[in-house]
């Protein structure tokens, strides 16, 4: 515990173990330097490549990015994770995310195109099998790339009435809810053909989402309407001042909690973006771009006041001060993690 009897924050790092990462590892933060020290890491889960934290901080949950995709519960209210039960399958491959909605886990599938529920039980564990499976159709025009469904992100909005799938194949978000424990789409949303959209983030209005694209090296600015669960696209905006050589891969997206800035991550450049927000919330302004401290940055968080970098082929986490000014990101630190790919603050 931390001093007056707080709990110390943390982070947790997820990575692939396929290519050599330790699997989760959990690491102490100092809030104020945003320093991470490792504590202990665990590889019973193959490829724990993104995580979330239940909201009393108690239960992690990672999925396992593999053909015969599955997700796993861990107990981490000391030091070191311990899996809660078995991992429960996802009857769909490469699941590349995942989030806490309506009592369940949801997770996005990429290779199969598709979005899994998974139930709770009251003590935060994972039921023993998947309660139900929607499976997204469609294609998009780059033939390489969108052949067919590629869902890459699933999250609630801030109500927690609704839950939005980001599909990069079908260029397009389709806005959920749950009937009899399975996700059931209320609408599609289409985005520019081509664009394959990979993340979004919802502004702390709670009126407005961005969805950082990566088949182009841009970020679409949407209006949110959370009565209704309609998703209106605005304007798109470049992540990079000049178009790069080849395909540039955008990553992660983090937006500030008072709203006035949005960052994104760009692998083929190695290089974070900074937005300023207008007042209204529907115009992004690329104020510059800084190293990301690795090489090929997968994901990005923003906490205290820091923000962290994943950076996958580098092998690392990287920390970075924001300028509370400008927004703009001052590298001050990292740790090594073989083939990281996500890391969460809690």
């Amino acid at each position: 515990m931390a001093d007056g009897g707080r709990r110390r924050e943390r982070a947790f790092i997820g990575s692939f173990t396929a290519a050599g990462g330790p699997g989760v590892v959990i690491t102490a933060r100092d809030p104020e330097s945003g320093a991470l020290t490792p504590l202990s890491s665990v590889d019973g889960v193959l490829d724990p490549s993104y995580l979330a934290l239940s909201p009393d901080g108690g239960t992690l949950y990672a999925v396992s990015e593999t053909a015969d995709g599955a997700v796993a519960a861990y107990r981490v209210g000391g030091d070191k994770p311990e899996l809660a039960g078995r991992p429960v399958r996802v009857a769909g491959s490469s699941p590349t995310h995942l989030s806490l909605y309506d009592g369940h886990v949801l997770t996005a599938n990429y290779g199969s195109g598709s979005v899994t529920a998974v139930p709770l039980r009251p003590d935060g564990a994972l039921a023993d099998a998947a309660s139900g499976v929607l499976r997204h159709t469609g294609s998009g025009p780059y033939e390489r790339r969108q052949q067919g469904p590629h869902a890459h992100q699933v999250q609630p909005d801030p109500s927690g009435r609704w839950a939005v799938s980001v599909d990069l194949g079908t260029d397009s978000v389709r806005v959920c809810t749950l009937a009899d424990g399975a996700p059931r789409v209320t609408r599609e949303v289409a985005l520019r053909p081509g664009s394959g959209p990979r993340h979004l983030a919802f502004h702390p209005d709670g009126r407005h989402a961005y969805v950082v694209n990566e088949l182009t090296p841009t970020v679409t600015v949407c209006r949110w309407d959370a009565e209704s669960g309609a998703l209106e696209p605005l304007t798109e905006t470049s992540v990079l001042p000049v178009a790069p050589a080849g395909d540039a891969y955008p990553s992660g997206i983090a937006v500030s909690s008072d709203g006035r800035f949005v960052w994104t991550a760009t692998r083929g450049e190695d290089v974070l973006s900074v937005f300023t927000v207008g007042a209204d919330g529907e115009e992004l302004r690329l104020v510059g771009t800084v190293p990301c401290g690795g090489h090929w940055p997968r994901a990005i968080t923003v906490a205290g006041g820091h923000l962290y970098v994943a950076n996958e082929r580098s092998g690392d986490v990287t920390w970075f001060a924001l300028d509370e000014a400008t927004g703009l990101p001052v590298l001050r630190g990292a740790i090594d993690v073989t083939a990281a790919s996500c890391v969460i603050v809690g």
